[in-house]
Protein backbone atom coordinates (compact mmCIF):
# COMPACT_ATOMS: atom_id res chain seq x y z
CA UNK A 1 0.00 0.00 0.00
CA UNK A 2 2.97 2.32 0.08
CA UNK A 3 2.27 4.18 -3.16
CA UNK A 4 -1.42 4.67 -2.35
CA UNK A 5 -0.47 5.88 1.10
CA UNK A 6 1.89 8.55 -0.18
CA UNK A 7 -0.64 9.86 -2.70
CA UNK A 8 -3.35 10.21 -0.08
CA UNK A 9 -0.92 11.75 2.35
CA UNK A 10 0.21 14.35 -0.16
CA UNK A 11 -3.35 15.30 -0.97
CA UNK A 12 -4.49 15.60 2.64
CA UNK A 13 -1.30 17.54 3.37
CA UNK A 14 -3.01 20.50 1.73
CA UNK A 15 -5.28 20.63 4.77
CA UNK A 16 -2.26 20.73 7.09
CA UNK A 17 -0.27 23.35 5.16
CA UNK A 18 -0.69 27.10 4.94
CA UNK A 19 0.92 27.48 1.51
CA UNK A 20 -0.67 26.95 -1.87
CA UNK A 21 1.54 26.03 -4.82
CA UNK A 22 1.14 28.08 -7.98
CA UNK A 23 0.16 26.50 -11.26
CA UNK A 24 1.72 27.57 -14.55
CA UNK A 25 -0.11 26.85 -17.77
CA UNK A 26 1.81 26.77 -21.05
CA UNK A 27 1.67 30.02 -22.99
CA UNK A 28 0.81 28.31 -26.26
CA UNK A 29 -0.64 24.88 -25.53
CA UNK A 30 -1.03 22.51 -28.45
CA UNK A 31 -4.46 21.53 -29.74
CA UNK A 32 -4.57 18.44 -27.51
CA UNK A 33 -3.27 20.18 -24.39
CA UNK A 34 -5.41 21.62 -21.63
CA UNK A 35 -2.55 22.91 -19.50
CA UNK A 36 -0.02 21.79 -16.93
CA UNK A 37 -1.25 19.72 -13.97
CA UNK A 38 0.22 19.29 -10.55
CA UNK A 39 1.52 15.71 -10.94
CA UNK A 40 1.74 14.72 -7.29
CA UNK A 41 1.57 17.29 -4.56
CA UNK A 42 -1.24 19.41 -3.14
CA UNK A 43 -1.91 22.72 -4.79
CA UNK A 44 -5.09 24.15 -3.32
CA UNK A 45 -5.70 26.75 -0.62
CA UNK A 46 -5.09 25.33 2.80
CA UNK A 47 -7.46 24.68 5.65
CA UNK A 48 -10.55 25.18 3.52
CA UNK A 49 -13.87 24.69 5.31
CA UNK A 50 -15.87 21.57 4.64
CA UNK A 51 -17.69 21.85 1.31
CA UNK A 52 -21.40 22.52 1.60
CA UNK A 53 -23.82 20.34 -0.33
CA UNK A 54 -27.14 18.68 0.40
CA UNK A 55 -27.86 14.96 0.40
CA UNK A 56 -31.07 13.17 1.15
CA UNK A 57 -31.31 11.71 4.64
CA UNK A 58 -32.06 8.08 5.30
CA UNK A 59 -31.25 5.03 3.24
CA UNK A 60 -29.86 5.64 -0.25
CA UNK A 61 -28.97 2.08 -1.24
CA UNK A 62 -28.56 -1.44 0.05
CA UNK A 63 -25.80 -3.88 -0.83
CA UNK A 64 -26.87 -7.41 0.08
CA UNK A 65 -28.96 -5.87 2.90
CA UNK A 66 -26.05 -3.66 4.05
CA UNK A 67 -27.43 -0.14 4.26
CA UNK A 68 -25.80 2.97 2.75
CA UNK A 69 -27.17 6.18 4.23
CA UNK A 70 -26.95 9.81 3.22
CA UNK A 71 -24.48 10.32 6.07
CA UNK A 72 -22.24 7.50 4.75
CA UNK A 73 -22.22 9.03 1.28
CA UNK A 74 -21.48 12.55 2.52
CA UNK A 75 -18.55 11.28 4.59
CA UNK A 76 -17.11 9.43 1.61
CA UNK A 77 -17.58 12.44 -0.68
CA UNK A 78 -15.73 14.65 1.79
CA UNK A 79 -12.90 12.12 2.06
CA UNK A 80 -12.74 11.85 -1.74
CA UNK A 81 -12.52 15.64 -2.04
CA UNK A 82 -9.80 15.79 0.63
CA UNK A 83 -7.78 12.99 -0.98
CA UNK A 84 -7.95 14.40 -4.52
CA UNK A 85 -8.16 18.16 -3.79
CA UNK A 86 -10.86 18.37 -6.46
CA UNK A 87 -12.91 21.39 -5.47
CA UNK A 88 -16.66 20.68 -5.60
CA UNK A 89 -18.69 22.72 -8.07
CA UNK A 90 -22.29 22.36 -9.24
CA UNK A 91 -20.90 20.80 -12.43
CA UNK A 92 -18.70 18.13 -10.85
CA UNK A 93 -20.69 17.26 -7.72
CA UNK A 94 -22.73 14.57 -9.55
CA UNK A 95 -19.49 12.86 -10.65
CA UNK A 96 -18.03 13.08 -7.14
CA UNK A 97 -21.26 11.67 -5.71
CA UNK A 98 -21.31 8.79 -8.21
CA UNK A 99 -17.67 7.91 -7.62
CA UNK A 100 -18.08 8.03 -3.84
CA UNK A 101 -21.13 5.78 -4.08
CA UNK A 102 -19.25 3.31 -6.29
CA UNK A 103 -16.40 3.20 -3.77
CA UNK A 104 -18.78 2.55 -0.87
CA UNK A 105 -20.51 -0.25 -2.77
CA UNK A 106 -17.17 -1.88 -3.62
CA UNK A 107 -16.00 -1.64 -0.01
CA UNK A 108 -19.25 -3.12 1.32
CA UNK A 109 -18.82 -6.07 -1.03
CA UNK A 110 -15.17 -6.41 -0.07
CA UNK A 111 -16.00 -6.37 3.63
CA UNK A 112 -18.73 -8.96 3.15
CA UNK A 113 -16.22 -11.18 1.39
CA UNK A 114 -13.63 -10.55 4.10
CA UNK A 115 -16.18 -11.73 6.68
CA UNK A 116 -15.67 -15.19 5.24
CA UNK A 117 -11.96 -15.03 6.11
CA UNK A 118 -11.74 -13.49 9.59
CA UNK A 119 -8.10 -14.50 10.02
CA UNK A 120 -6.89 -12.04 7.37
CA UNK A 121 -8.82 -8.99 8.51
CA UNK A 122 -6.70 -6.00 9.47
CA UNK A 123 -6.37 -5.42 13.20
CA UNK A 124 -6.78 -2.07 14.96
CA UNK A 125 -3.00 -2.00 15.47
CA UNK A 126 -2.35 -2.48 11.74
CA UNK A 127 -4.78 0.31 10.86
CA UNK A 128 -3.16 2.68 13.36
CA UNK A 129 0.29 1.77 12.05
CA UNK A 130 -0.83 2.62 8.51
CA UNK A 131 -2.42 5.88 9.64
CA UNK A 132 0.71 6.87 11.57
CA UNK A 133 2.87 6.13 8.52
CA UNK A 134 0.60 8.24 6.30
CA UNK A 135 0.80 11.14 8.73
CA UNK A 136 4.60 10.90 9.05
CA UNK A 137 5.03 11.12 5.28
CA UNK A 138 3.52 14.62 5.36
CA UNK A 139 5.37 15.62 8.53
CA UNK A 140 2.42 15.29 10.90
CA UNK A 141 1.47 13.19 13.86
CA UNK A 142 -1.46 10.81 13.65
CA UNK A 143 -3.38 13.11 16.02
CA UNK A 144 -2.78 16.20 13.86
CA UNK A 145 -3.71 14.20 10.79
CA UNK A 146 -7.00 13.14 12.36
CA UNK A 147 -7.71 16.72 13.46
CA UNK A 148 -7.23 17.98 9.90
CA UNK A 149 -9.85 15.51 8.72
CA UNK A 150 -12.24 16.56 11.48
CA UNK A 151 -11.85 20.23 10.47
CA UNK A 152 -12.86 19.20 6.98
CA UNK A 153 -15.98 17.52 8.32
CA UNK A 154 -14.64 13.97 8.09
CA UNK A 155 -14.87 11.60 11.01
CA UNK A 156 -11.47 9.91 11.53
CA UNK A 157 -13.32 6.59 11.67
CA UNK A 158 -14.21 7.02 7.99
CA UNK A 159 -10.56 6.91 6.93
CA UNK A 160 -9.75 4.16 9.42
CA UNK A 161 -12.44 1.91 8.01
CA UNK A 162 -11.27 2.62 4.46
CA UNK A 163 -7.73 1.63 5.45
CA UNK A 164 -8.98 -1.49 7.22
CA UNK A 165 -10.78 -2.62 4.08
CA UNK A 166 -7.82 -1.84 1.79
CA UNK A 167 -5.37 -3.78 3.94
CA UNK A 168 -7.65 -6.80 4.20
CA UNK A 169 -8.61 -6.79 0.52
CA UNK A 170 -5.02 -6.60 -0.72
CA UNK A 171 -4.15 -9.45 1.63
CA UNK A 172 -7.10 -11.53 0.39
CA UNK A 173 -6.36 -10.97 -3.31
CA UNK A 174 -2.65 -11.65 -2.82
CA UNK A 175 -3.24 -14.84 -0.88
CA UNK A 176 -5.96 -16.16 -3.14
CA UNK A 177 -4.39 -15.47 -6.51
CA UNK A 178 -0.64 -15.46 -5.91
CA UNK A 179 -0.09 -18.86 -7.52
CA UNK A 180 -2.28 -18.00 -10.52
CA UNK A 181 -0.49 -14.68 -11.02
CA UNK A 182 2.93 -16.29 -11.33
CA UNK A 183 4.69 -15.64 -14.62
CA UNK A 184 6.23 -18.34 -16.82
CA UNK A 185 9.74 -17.94 -18.15
CA UNK A 186 8.27 -18.08 -21.63
CA UNK A 187 6.14 -15.03 -20.87
CA UNK A 188 9.17 -13.22 -19.44
CA UNK A 189 11.26 -13.95 -22.53
CA UNK A 190 8.40 -12.89 -24.82
CA UNK A 191 8.09 -9.61 -22.90
CA UNK A 192 11.82 -9.02 -23.16
CA UNK A 193 11.63 -9.54 -26.92
CA UNK A 194 8.75 -7.08 -27.11
CA UNK A 195 10.76 -4.59 -25.08
CA UNK A 196 13.64 -4.95 -27.51
CA UNK A 197 11.36 -4.34 -30.48
CA UNK A 198 9.71 -1.43 -28.67
CA UNK A 199 13.08 0.18 -28.02
CA UNK A 200 13.33 0.94 -31.74
CA UNK A 201 10.09 3.00 -31.73
CA UNK A 202 9.01 6.27 -30.16
CA UNK A 203 7.97 5.93 -26.53
CA UNK A 204 5.85 8.07 -24.23
CA UNK A 205 5.94 8.12 -20.43
CA UNK A 206 2.25 8.48 -19.64
CA UNK A 207 -0.04 9.20 -16.74
CA UNK A 208 -3.62 8.17 -17.51
CA UNK A 209 -7.10 8.59 -16.12
CA UNK A 210 -9.90 6.56 -17.67
CA UNK A 211 -13.53 7.42 -16.92
CA UNK A 212 -15.62 4.36 -17.80
CA UNK A 213 -18.99 5.41 -19.17
CA UNK A 214 -20.82 2.36 -17.78
CA UNK A 215 -19.89 3.33 -14.22
CA UNK A 216 -20.87 6.99 -14.42
CA UNK A 217 -24.15 6.96 -16.33
CA UNK A 218 -23.18 7.08 -19.99
CA UNK A 219 -20.66 8.55 -22.40
CA UNK A 220 -21.85 12.14 -22.04
CA UNK A 221 -21.60 11.90 -18.26
CA UNK A 222 -18.08 10.50 -18.61
CA UNK A 223 -17.11 13.37 -20.92
CA UNK A 224 -18.61 15.97 -18.57
CA UNK A 225 -16.86 14.43 -15.58
CA UNK A 226 -13.51 14.26 -17.40
CA UNK A 227 -13.84 17.91 -18.43
CA UNK A 228 -14.37 18.93 -14.82
CA UNK A 229 -11.41 16.85 -13.64
CA UNK A 230 -9.12 18.43 -16.23
CA UNK A 231 -10.13 21.90 -15.07
CA UNK A 232 -9.50 20.94 -11.45
CA UNK A 233 -6.07 19.47 -12.19
CA UNK A 234 -4.96 22.52 -14.15
CA UNK A 235 -6.07 24.61 -11.18
CA UNK A 236 -4.11 22.48 -8.74
CA UNK A 237 -5.64 19.08 -7.90
CA UNK A 238 -2.82 16.47 -7.83
CA UNK A 239 -2.92 14.21 -10.89
CA UNK A 240 -1.89 11.07 -9.01
CA UNK A 241 -4.53 11.47 -6.33
CA UNK A 242 -7.27 12.18 -8.88
CA UNK A 243 -6.24 9.12 -10.89
CA UNK A 244 -6.24 6.89 -7.83
CA UNK A 245 -9.75 7.89 -6.84
CA UNK A 246 -11.52 8.43 -10.19
CA UNK A 247 -9.76 6.31 -12.83
CA UNK A 248 -11.12 2.92 -13.90
CA UNK A 249 -7.81 1.95 -15.56
CA UNK A 250 -5.62 -0.74 -13.96
CA UNK A 251 -2.98 1.95 -13.41
CA UNK A 252 -5.25 3.70 -10.88
CA UNK A 253 -3.58 1.83 -8.01
CA UNK A 254 -0.28 3.39 -9.13
CA UNK A 255 -1.69 6.90 -9.31
CA UNK A 256 -2.32 6.62 -13.05
CA UNK A 257 1.26 5.62 -13.88
CA UNK A 258 0.97 3.77 -17.21
CA UNK A 259 4.76 3.63 -17.68
CA UNK A 260 6.40 3.85 -21.10
CA UNK A 261 3.87 3.40 -23.91
CA UNK A 262 5.16 2.38 -27.33
CA UNK A 263 4.14 4.17 -30.52
CA UNK A 264 1.36 2.35 -32.35
CA UNK A 265 0.14 0.24 -29.42
CA UNK A 266 -2.80 2.46 -28.40
CA UNK A 267 -6.04 3.62 -30.01
CA UNK A 268 -5.61 6.22 -32.80
CA UNK A 269 -7.22 9.01 -30.77
CA UNK A 270 -4.75 8.43 -27.93
CA UNK A 271 -1.80 8.18 -30.32
CA UNK A 272 -2.75 11.49 -31.91
CA UNK A 273 -2.90 13.17 -28.50
CA UNK A 274 0.45 11.69 -27.44
CA UNK A 275 2.10 13.00 -30.59
CA UNK A 276 0.76 16.51 -29.93
CA UNK A 277 1.42 16.76 -26.19
CA UNK A 278 4.72 18.09 -24.88
CA UNK A 279 6.29 16.78 -21.66
CA UNK A 280 4.49 18.28 -18.68
CA UNK A 281 1.20 18.88 -20.50
CA UNK A 282 -2.21 17.51 -19.59
CA UNK A 283 -4.56 16.56 -22.40
CA UNK A 284 -8.12 17.60 -22.93
CA UNK A 285 -10.65 14.76 -22.52
CA UNK A 286 -10.23 12.12 -25.25
CA UNK A 287 -13.43 10.17 -26.01
CA UNK A 288 -12.97 6.52 -26.94
CA UNK A 289 -15.37 3.62 -27.17
CA UNK A 290 -16.63 2.88 -23.68
CA UNK A 291 -15.30 5.96 -21.91
CA UNK A 292 -13.03 8.98 -21.86
CA UNK A 293 -9.27 9.26 -21.28
CA UNK A 294 -7.17 12.05 -19.80
CA UNK A 295 -3.44 11.79 -20.52
CA UNK A 296 -0.54 13.45 -18.71
CA UNK A 297 2.64 13.48 -20.80
CA UNK A 298 5.48 12.96 -18.35
CA UNK A 299 8.24 12.43 -20.93
CA UNK A 300 9.01 11.35 -24.49
CA UNK A 301 11.93 9.64 -26.17
CA UNK A 302 12.81 8.61 -29.69
CA UNK A 303 13.48 5.03 -30.63
CA UNK A 304 16.97 3.76 -29.95
CA UNK A 305 19.01 1.53 -32.21
CA UNK A 306 20.89 0.21 -29.20
CA UNK A 307 20.37 -3.52 -28.77
CA UNK A 308 22.48 -6.42 -27.60
CA UNK A 309 22.65 -9.73 -29.47
CA UNK A 310 23.79 -13.06 -28.05
CA UNK A 311 25.88 -14.74 -30.77
CA UNK A 312 27.54 -18.13 -31.16
CA UNK A 313 29.57 -19.14 -34.20
CA UNK A 314 30.95 -22.15 -36.05
CA UNK A 315 33.76 -21.54 -38.49
CA UNK A 316 36.30 -23.04 -40.86
CA UNK A 317 39.57 -21.14 -40.56
CA UNK A 318 40.92 -19.86 -43.88
CA UNK A 319 43.53 -17.19 -44.51
CA UNK A 320 42.74 -14.13 -46.58
CA UNK A 321 44.89 -15.68 -49.34
CA UNK A 322 42.76 -18.86 -49.59
CA UNK A 323 41.77 -19.91 -53.10
CA UNK A 324 38.24 -19.72 -54.42
CA UNK A 325 38.11 -23.52 -54.36
CA UNK A 326 39.02 -23.61 -50.65
CA UNK A 327 36.38 -21.00 -49.83
CA UNK A 328 33.77 -22.89 -51.86
CA UNK A 329 34.59 -26.16 -50.09
CA UNK A 330 34.31 -24.57 -46.65
CA UNK A 331 31.07 -22.87 -47.63
CA UNK A 332 29.61 -26.14 -48.92
CA UNK A 333 30.58 -27.99 -45.72
CA UNK A 334 28.94 -25.37 -43.46
CA UNK A 335 25.86 -25.15 -45.67
CA UNK A 336 25.39 -28.92 -45.32
CA UNK A 337 25.62 -28.68 -41.52
CA UNK A 338 23.39 -25.62 -41.16
CA UNK A 339 19.96 -27.40 -41.14
CA UNK A 340 21.13 -29.57 -38.24
CA UNK A 341 22.33 -26.72 -36.03
CA UNK A 342 20.65 -24.90 -33.17
CA UNK A 343 21.82 -22.52 -30.48
CA UNK A 344 21.96 -25.48 -28.12
CA UNK A 345 24.19 -27.74 -30.23
CA UNK A 346 26.28 -25.51 -32.47
CA UNK A 347 29.31 -25.39 -30.15
CA UNK A 348 29.23 -29.12 -29.43
CA UNK A 349 29.07 -29.95 -33.13
CA UNK A 350 31.97 -27.60 -33.84
CA UNK A 351 34.23 -29.24 -31.25
CA UNK A 352 33.29 -32.78 -32.28
CA UNK A 353 34.32 -32.48 -35.93
CA UNK A 354 37.82 -32.00 -37.25
CA UNK A 355 38.57 -28.73 -38.99
CA UNK A 356 35.81 -26.75 -37.28
CA UNK A 357 35.99 -24.18 -34.51
CA UNK A 358 33.18 -23.03 -32.23
CA UNK A 359 33.06 -19.83 -30.22
CA UNK A 360 30.52 -18.24 -27.91
CA UNK A 361 30.76 -14.52 -28.67
CA UNK A 362 28.47 -13.73 -25.74
CA UNK A 363 26.25 -10.68 -25.65
CA UNK A 364 27.49 -7.81 -27.79
CA UNK A 365 26.44 -4.58 -29.41
CA UNK A 366 26.29 -5.34 -33.16
CA UNK A 367 28.33 -2.20 -33.81
CA UNK A 368 31.26 -3.82 -32.02
CA UNK A 369 31.25 -6.95 -34.19
CA UNK A 370 32.99 -7.52 -37.52
CA UNK A 371 31.24 -5.56 -40.30
CA UNK A 372 30.21 -8.82 -42.00
CA UNK A 373 28.43 -9.93 -38.79
CA UNK A 374 26.54 -6.74 -38.02
CA UNK A 375 23.47 -7.21 -40.23
CA UNK A 376 22.85 -10.72 -38.91
CA UNK A 377 23.28 -9.56 -35.31
CA UNK A 378 20.83 -6.68 -35.82
CA UNK A 379 18.07 -8.37 -37.79
CA UNK A 380 18.48 -12.15 -37.65
CA UNK A 381 15.58 -13.92 -35.93
CA UNK A 382 16.36 -15.28 -32.48
CA UNK A 383 17.19 -18.98 -32.89
CA UNK A 384 18.21 -18.63 -36.54
CA UNK A 385 21.47 -19.82 -38.14
CA UNK A 386 22.94 -17.54 -40.79
CA UNK A 387 24.16 -18.51 -44.23
CA UNK A 388 27.95 -18.85 -44.48
CA UNK A 389 29.78 -15.55 -44.09
CA UNK A 390 33.29 -14.96 -45.45
CA UNK A 391 35.79 -12.85 -43.49
CA UNK A 392 39.57 -12.57 -43.52
CA UNK A 393 39.62 -15.18 -40.76
CA UNK A 394 37.59 -17.84 -42.52
CA UNK A 395 34.02 -18.87 -43.29
CA UNK A 396 31.45 -18.59 -40.47
CA UNK A 397 27.95 -19.59 -39.43
CA UNK A 398 26.35 -17.29 -36.84
CA UNK A 399 23.65 -18.41 -34.45
CA UNK A 400 21.50 -15.59 -33.05
CA UNK A 401 20.66 -16.95 -29.61
CA UNK A 402 19.09 -13.93 -27.96
CA UNK A 403 18.50 -10.23 -28.28
CA UNK A 404 17.50 -7.52 -25.83
CA UNK A 405 17.36 -3.77 -25.65
CA UNK A 406 20.58 -2.09 -24.66
CA UNK A 407 21.18 0.95 -22.49
CA UNK A 408 20.63 1.74 -18.85
CA UNK A 409 16.84 1.90 -19.27
CA UNK A 410 16.48 -1.62 -20.68
CA UNK A 411 14.57 -3.88 -18.28
CA UNK A 412 16.12 -7.07 -16.99
CA UNK A 413 14.31 -10.38 -16.60
CA UNK A 414 13.53 -9.90 -12.91
CA UNK A 415 12.03 -6.45 -13.48
CA UNK A 416 9.87 -7.81 -16.29
CA UNK A 417 8.74 -10.75 -14.16
CA UNK A 418 7.79 -8.47 -11.26
CA UNK A 419 5.85 -6.16 -13.55
CA UNK A 420 3.94 -9.01 -15.19
CA UNK A 421 3.17 -10.56 -11.82
CA UNK A 422 1.74 -7.27 -10.57
CA UNK A 423 -0.37 -6.89 -13.71
CA UNK A 424 -1.69 -10.44 -13.41
CA UNK A 425 -2.57 -9.96 -9.75
CA UNK A 426 -4.36 -6.68 -10.47
CA UNK A 427 -6.34 -8.28 -13.30
CA UNK A 428 -7.43 -11.18 -11.10
CA UNK A 429 -8.43 -8.74 -8.35
CA UNK A 430 -10.59 -6.75 -10.77
CA UNK A 431 -12.29 -9.91 -11.99
CA UNK A 432 -12.93 -10.93 -8.40
CA UNK A 433 -14.55 -7.56 -7.74
CA UNK A 434 -16.58 -7.76 -10.96
CA UNK A 435 -17.93 -11.19 -9.98
CA UNK A 436 -18.90 -9.94 -6.54
CA UNK A 437 -20.83 -7.06 -8.10
CA UNK A 438 -22.60 -9.33 -10.57
CA UNK A 439 -23.71 -11.72 -7.82
CA UNK A 440 -24.75 -8.98 -5.38
CA UNK A 441 -28.22 -7.64 -4.73
CA UNK A 442 -27.70 -3.86 -5.05
CA UNK A 443 -30.80 -1.71 -4.70
CA UNK A 444 -30.95 2.07 -5.00
CA UNK A 445 -33.68 3.97 -3.18
CA UNK A 446 -35.48 6.70 -5.05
Amino acid sequence: MRFERSITGLAVAALLSSTALAQTAPQTPGPAAAGVPNPAGPATPAAAPAPQFQLADGVLATVNDSVITGFDLRQRMLLLIAQTQVQPTPENLPAIRQQALNLIIDERLQNQELDRYPDIKATDAEVEEELTAMASEVGATAEAYAQSLAQFGIRPSTLREQLRTQIGWQRLVGGRFQSRARVSQGAVQAALRQATEAALKKQYLIGEIYIESARVGGQQAALNGATQLVQQMVQGAPFQAVAQQFSAAPSATRGGDAGWVVEGTVQPALQQAMDQLSPGELSRPIPVEGGVYILYMRDKRDGSTSSLAQIKQMMVELPATATEAQVAAATQRLEALRPQLTCDNILARATSEQGLLGTDLGEADPANLLPQFQQVARSGAVGSISTPIRTQLGVHLLAVCGRRAGGAEAPNAQQVENRLFGQNLATLGRRYMRDLRQDAAIEFKS
